[in-house]
């Protein structure tokens, strides 16, 4: 599925002539109206969700119209932006600064109700409910590894032309799937089409393509074994699915195949979110490695929830060799608890930097924005606007 692409707007984002590690410019890259979509990557749990909320609400601060997309199962987005509930159609959000003319709109990734819709608008009324009422598309559309990742990239595309012929927006922020795996968001589309358009599948289809007395011995045998592992039901739901969503094959691959154009497309700029730990790191590293390969636009590496340096300047090794002496003198010593706190902590951002450092010297081109954790979670409005702020000073 993999398309090259040429685009001097995306090598001067990133490319071998960039030369060492810079910061990244968050605010260059929210004022830039060449930049029309947004994605956020990274593996789970490393603050996808809250950063490209935060980059949303400041882009629309900054007299973007944005729509923000996400896709995190704990709906933490729709408190922070005061909204009772996402789903799948974009809602506005109450309390954007109105002074730079800009808005915002929010929504969640309903998987299956994506589904639904592209089943709906490529089948007639007739064949859509056929697709849409049998019980191994329910189980599909719902469950099946890699469909929410595609719905995501659908749901990208559906917005994309929607703004496109509305003039609705002028920027999308998608949040990515939180996959165990950074690389299933890119995976996912060829996964899941491969799969529709497979060998297990084609199998399937033969009974319906054909009279019962032109299959083959070996196919007869084939299936049989089928139904005693599945069980008969199962089988003629299986059928009677691929049967009615024959037709549908090629659609699914041709909507797959301009979703990932769309994502290798100038106007596109990827950020890889990670956390300054080993895990997440190498993830992000994998990560940059594949969009390189892809010919995608990096725009640059955010690292959340960094430790902030403590005050004062002993190194850590000062302040155990200082804890140490209270402690022989005063084994109680409020003090050297204090100092032992000071060294673990500096000794923790000395990791992080080490971390950061060794990305960067393997990936120097990619530009980087450190934003410090907070002392408290973001649940509204008001952490959102701090975090975008630190985005913008990292």
């Amino acid at each position: 599925m993999t398309t090259q692409r040429s685009s001097s707007r995306a090598r001067t984002r990133v490319g071998p002539q960039a030369g060492p590690a810079s910061s990244l410019d968050v605010d260059a890259l929210l004022d830039d109206r060449r930049t029309g979509i947004i994605v956020c990557c990274g593996s789970g749990g490393v603050g996808k969700t809250t950063t490209s909320a935060a980059l949303a609400l400041r882009a629309a601060e900054r007299g973007r119209r944005v729509v923000v997309l996400t896709i995190d199962p704990a709906r933490r987005l729709a408190q922070s932006m005061g909204i009772e509930a996402l789903d799948n159609t974009p809602r506005p959000v109450r309390g954007v600064d109105p002074a730079a003319g800009g808005s915002l709109d929010a929504m969640m990734l309903d998987m299956k109700r994506t589904f639904d819709e592209v089943v709906e608008s490529q089948a007639s009324p007739e064949k859509a409910r056929q697709i849409l009422d049998n019980p191994f598309y329910v189980a599909l559309s719902s469950s099946f590894a890699g469909t929410q990742e595609y719905m995501a990239m659908e749901k990208l595309g559906q917005i994309h032309q929607r703004a496109r012929a509305e003039d609705s927006y002028d920027l999308i922020v998608v949040d990515t799937p939180p996959s165990r795996s950074a690389l299933d968001f890119l995976d996912a589309p060829e996964r899941l089409s491969s799969f529709l358009d497979g060998r297990f599948i084609r199998l399937l289809m033969a009974p319906a393509r054909g009279p019962a007395r032109m299959m083959s011995a070996g196919l007869g045998v084939v299936t049989n074994a089928l139904t005693k592992v599945l069980g008969a039901q199962v089988l003629r739901d299986m059928q009677t699915f691929v049967a009615a969503f024959d037709t549908l094959f090629g659609g699914f691959r041709q909507r797959a195949q301009k979703t990932f154009e769309l994502l290798q497309a100038e106007e596109t700029a990827f950020l890889v979110v990670a956390a300054p730990e080993p895990d997440a790191m190498r993830e992000a590293a994998y990560f940059v490695e594949r969009l390189t390969e892809d010919r995608m636009p990096l725009a640059g590496l955010v690292v959340n929830r960094a430790s902030p340096t403590p005050p004062g300047s002993l190194s850590a090794d000062e302040a155990m060799t200082a804890a140490a002496r209270l402690r022989r003198r005063d084994p109680s010593s409020r003090t050297a608890g204090l100092l032992r706190l000071h060294a673990d902590r500096s000794r923790m951002v000395e990791r992080e930097a080490r971390l950061c450092e060794r990305f960067s010297a393997a990936h120097p081109e990619v530009p980087r924005a450190v934003v410090p954790a907070l002392a408290g979670d973001v649940h509204d409005l008001e952490g959102l606007r701090r975090i975008g702020e630190l985005l913008a000073d990292g």
